[in-house]
């Protein structure tokens, strides 16, 4: 393949994660700092909290449907109708949620709605991370399989660093009245740019030489779950085990954090964004020094070494960061988010690894997506509950997801 097709992949590959993963991460930062007065309202803000957490958890139910409905028609017809039919559902969903009423405007019908449009999203998300992931990996050259394979990951914090950077700009720019009556919708509108633009990359694009060559081999597999199941249940579970740090770490390091910095220590909304976002730059890192690493020493080695760094920083997150230092708090936000680039990286190669080229949509797809139940979904919720008994707790929380990876990846 050529060079100039090389970089067009790379680019498709890597601007579709980083839109899906903005439209993801605009509601993780708008679940911290505005859903639960607007659509959970309450007596107790660890109340609203609680339950706007809950709602962004739901995404990650809907995440292994998604990667079900996506990858057997992935498997079967492609990956680039799976990838642009799943971009159009991520960028609707979070569009429409730009235009809801609020809890105060339309009552109970406001959270139902806001629920099923986070639903849509994680349905959505559950088909793009595999396919784009195959895009990049199935179009690698020998030897460069972990160095393709990084392209997805980096869309995470090129997403993160669009989410959060509007949202300070936002608050820099307006007052909180402003912000929590009409500001916080802006983000879920810019989605709709984004989204036309993804479109333009990803229909220009051909199918996976690997892909092709499956096809061309005899019939794809009448329902590739069955198939996956049937003859590779061992490397989906060994796939989703292992994927369980790199969610703990972001989502305890990003929403969480957030959360916790602007109401129990008091901080600032932008100061904490601020922090957060002078630290995802490490995560980039990570993701780039794991690619290159992974395709020389291999992806189980710079998988565990991220694991264990990541149980190191769950064991130093309650002396860090309820320390209230600002220095501090920077340290362990990037420390913890490099660790999480590490573990994250080599996935874009490794899980695809697992599974034969036939069922390879379905397995990387379910297999991520569902280690995003343990290690997203329930991650902030969980990390809110327990941070009523101590931040000591968030953090053991945060070292047994850790070491819950490291031991799935002994399997390997």
């Amino acid at each position: 393949m050529a060079y100039r097709e090389h970089r067009r992949v790379l680019g498709a590959s890597l601007a579709g994660t980083a839109i899906e993963f903005y439209d993801f991460y605009v509601y993780a930062t708008a679940a911290s700092l505005v859903f639960g007065p607007l659509f959970f309202p309450s007596d107790s803000r660890e109340t609203e909290l609680l339950a706007a957490f809950a709602s962004f958890g739901i995404a990650f139910v809907a995440r292994p449907i998604g990667a079900f409905v996506f990858g057997h028609y992935g498997d079967r017809i492609g990956r680039k109708s799976t990838l642009v039919a799943s971009l159009l559902i991520m960028g609707l969903s979070t569009l429409l949620i730009a235009f809801l009423p609020t809890r105060a405007m339309a009552g109970v019908t406001a959270p139902i709605l806001l629920c099923l449009l986070r639903f849509g999203q994680g349905i959505g998300l559950g088909g793009e991370w595999g396919g784009a992931t195959l895009l990049a990996v199935e179009n690698a050259p020998p030897g460069w399989r972990y160095r393709f394979g990084m392209f997805p990951p980096l869309g995470a914090p090129l997403g993160f660093i669009m989410a959060n950077g509007l949202f300070l700009l936002l608050g820099l720019m307006l007052s909180e009245a402003q912000f929590m009556a009409w500001g916080w919708r802006i983000p879920f509108l810019a989605s709709a740019l984004l989204v036309a633009i993804g479109l333009w990359v990803r229909l220009k694009l051909s199918e996976t030489p690997e892909f092709e060559a499956e096809r061309a081999a005899g019939p794809p597999p009448s329902v590739p779950l069955r198939e996956l199941v049937a003859t590779r249940g061992g490397a989906l579970l060994t796939g989703t085990f292992a994927a369980v740090a790199c969610f703990a770490l972001f989502y305890i390091a990003t929403s969480f954090a957030l959360a916790y910095g602007t109401t129990q220590l008091a901080i600032g909304r932008t100061q904490f964004l601020s922090l957060q976002l002078t630290a995802i730059p490490l995560l980039a890192l990570g993701v780039v020094v794991s690619g290159i690493a992974a395709d020389r020493f291999g992806a189980e080695r710079v998988l565990r070494c991220g694991s264990m760094l990541g149980a190191a920083a769950g064991l130093m997150m309650a002396p860090l960061l309820a320390s209230a230092h600002l220095g501090l708090i920077y340290a362990w936000l990037a420390a913890t988010l490099f660790a999480m680039g590490l573990v994250y990286g080599p996935l874009g190669g490794w899980l695809p690894s697992l599974f034969p080229a036939r069922i390879r949509y379905s397995g990387t797809s379910v297999a991520f997506n569902a280690a995003g139940i343990f290690g997203g979904a329930l991650a902030p919720y969980a990390a809110q509950r327990l941070s009523l008994y101590g931040l000591g707790w968030v953090g053991a929380y945060l070292a047994v997801a850790c070491l819950v990876s490291l031991v799935a990846l002994r399997r390997e």
